[in-house]
């Protein structure tokens, strides 16, 4: 069953148990070229996320700050190519033609969550956000277009996938914890976050 409340749209166990394991494959293979690793806020923060990108454009954080780029900013390599096991979640859950330009991967592992935050950092800031959970179990917090606004707490468990579009967009939204060991999708443990957006003008 869909869960609709303000245009943040969960579908539970959208991915079934042979889907979740070839997306983990197929992403873990992908990044082999850019690993996932912790990168620093432009505070000089290191953030308990390890992360890596897929597709034409990744978002980066580092002391010059939060943006995309096409190029690794360590190496200078262009990030992975977008498995189509993974490009093809983005019309499946949002019904558009156009494709997803970026695919965050971020690994939860070791108390490793994520502050309130908002997705504004792309240059179509009406297209949704698709979110893939796998592996472990987490505590999301979502809220309203304010910091101060009220939250609520869903649990997203493996093969769950949620949507933030319309007023849900620029919600504050966030990993309080993840539940370590609710899953052994992950080889190693942990929650794999797959983070679809159009990043990009549109053409």
């Amino acid at each position: 069953m869909t869960l609709a409340l303000d245009d943040f749209r969960l579908h539970p166990a959208a991915l079934g148990p042979a889907e979740q394991q070839a997306l983990v494959t197929a992403v873990l293979a992908a990044v082999t070229e850019v690993p996932l690793r912790h990168s620093q806020t432009p505070g000089g923060r290191r953030m308990s996320v390890a992360m890596s990108n897929l597709g034409p454009l990744g978002w980066v954080t580092d002391g010059r700050g939060y943006r995309y780029q096409s190029t690794d900013p360590l190496t200078g390599r262009p990030w992975p190519p977008m498995p189509p096991i993974v490009a093809a979640l983005w019309p499946r859950f949002t019904g558009r033609a156009d494709a997803a330009d970026a695919c965050l991967v971020n690994l939860y592992r070791d108390g490793a969550k994520m502050g309130l935050h908002q997705d504004r950092d792309e240059a179509d800031l009406t297209a949704p956000v698709v979110s893939v959970s796998l592996g472990d179990t987490a505590v999301f917090r979502i809220g309203g277009a304010s910091r101060r606004d009220p939250t609520r707490t869903v649990r997203l468990s493996s093969g769950d996938v949620c949507v933030l579009d319309g007023a849900a967009r620029l919600a504050f939204h966030g990993v309080d914890r993840v539940l370590a060991g609710s899953s052994r999708l992950i080889p190693g443990g942990g929650r794999l976050n797959l983070t679809l957006r159009r990043a990009g003008q549109a053409p």
